[in-house]
């Protein structure tokens, strides 16, 4: 029998975006210009003029017949000594150490690096933080260190991943995409953005984006038809969530590994069928993931994929074999939705999965009354 429920949609984005593999190769600083020795003598040019030969010794007996020569007239030549030798080299040694020596202009820091690619390019914003020196800017270190993060450290990746988004952030405009009015018909109930915790310390806040595709279950091709248009709105959700997170107002820098600065992810199947999808679904999922992750690195804590069938959860926890650890860790398939508020147990939040709405096992409102969502007319 045939079935008759939804194509899944974004079901592409069950895939972990590819992880760079840690470079092994550091960039080597280029190798200062020989410098010659102290005592190292220059080698003697040739003029092309012979030096005079020395003149003969005259025998005594011509030196008696010429006539003696007064002792006082006669130049008194020093012969050196061996023992003034040392000395001459002692103070050769001496003027060579007092040279200044040639020193190394020291090397900009990976985060310094990615503030000189930042400046040197026509657009200045990123996630709605005008970039300034990350020494005395921590907004504008947090987004330089994720950049750094997402690439595993190697900075030439970093930059280009930097500068992508930076040129892409000056075509697209995201931020005016965040007031930009969509088709109600479209993207009601589609997409919401909630926080729980205290608003004031995101060490004890979470904020969460929530893709809820059964509300596009009977009207798939309307949603999803218009490719640009779709893109436009999920992007303007995720901008919504990242205003959310609230970088440009933080205080304290991130590190490789201390990052509070992200987003869980909740994407709902409900109602949707997972055998088949229209070629508009497929476009839509792979320009997703495409432009998240190349324009947010960074930026997502954990991904549950919540009321899907059991044998794609099956499916879920077989492909976490075959990928990255770190990457495995933020992907969680469900069948039941119900069950989602269990895995906040241990949250910074206190009583997180109790704030959840109850279709996910909290005790909160519905996301309609507690969500942001994107303009819509």
């Amino acid at each position: 029998m045939a079935d008759n429920k939804p194509q899944a949609p974004l079901a592409a984005e069950t895939q972990p975006a590819v992880e760079t593999a840690p470079s092994t190769t550091a960039e080597a600083p280029a190798a200062p210009a020989p410098v010659p020795a102290a005592d190292e003598k220059p080698v003697p040019v040739s003029t092309g003029t012979s030096a005079p030969a020395a003149e003969p010794t005259p025998a005594p007996e011509a030196a008696a017949a010429a006539g003696a020569v007064p002792a006082a007239a006669a130049p008194k030549v020093e012969e050196p000594t061996s023992a003034s030798a040392p000395a001459a080299e002692a103070k050769k040694d001496e003027a060579a150490g007092s040279a200044p020596a040639e020193v190394a202009a020291p090397k900009a820091s990976p985060i310094q690096q990615l503030w000189a690619a930042a400046k040197a390019h026509s657009h200045s914003e990123i996630w709605g933080v005008t970039l300034a020196d990350p020494e005395s800017h921590v907004p504008s270190q947090i987004v330089f260190q994720k950049y750094l993060n997402a690439n595993d450290g190697d900075v030439p990746k970093a930059v280009d991943q930097l500068t992508k988004t930076l040129t892409w952030r000056a075509q697209a405009k995201p931020l005016e995409l965040v007031t930009k009015a969509f088709s109600k018909d479209k993207f009601a109930g589609l997409g919401y953005v909630t926080s729980y915790g205290d608003a004031a310390d995101q060490q004890k806040r979470e904020v969460f984006t929530w893709n809820i595709y059964g509300a596009a279950a009977k009207r798939m091709s309307e949603t999803f038809g218009n490719l640009d248009e779709f893109i436009e709105w999920r992007v303007a959700l995720q901008e919504l969530g990242i205003q959310t997170l609230n970088i440009g107002a933080a205080t304290k820098p991130i590190t490789a590994t201390e990052d509070p600065y992200k987003i869980y992810q909740v994407h709902d199947y409900q109602s949707i069928s997972f055998l088949r999808q229209s070629a508009e679904v497929k476009a839509a999922s792979t320009k997703t993931i495409a432009v998240l992750a190349q324009n947010y690195p960074e930026l997502l804590k954990e991904k549950f994929f919540v009321n899907v069938p059991a044998i794609m959860g099956f499916m879920y926890g077989f492909m976490k074999l075959f990928v990255a650890t770190k990457t495995a860790k933020k992907f969680h398939p469900m069948t039941y939705g119900s069950g989602l508020a269990k895995e906040f147990a241990d949250a910074s939040v206190e009583g997180l999965g109790e704030k959840l709405p109850q279709a996910y096992g909290g005790k909160g409102g519905d996301l309609a009354t507690e969500g942001k969502t994107t303009e819509l007319a």
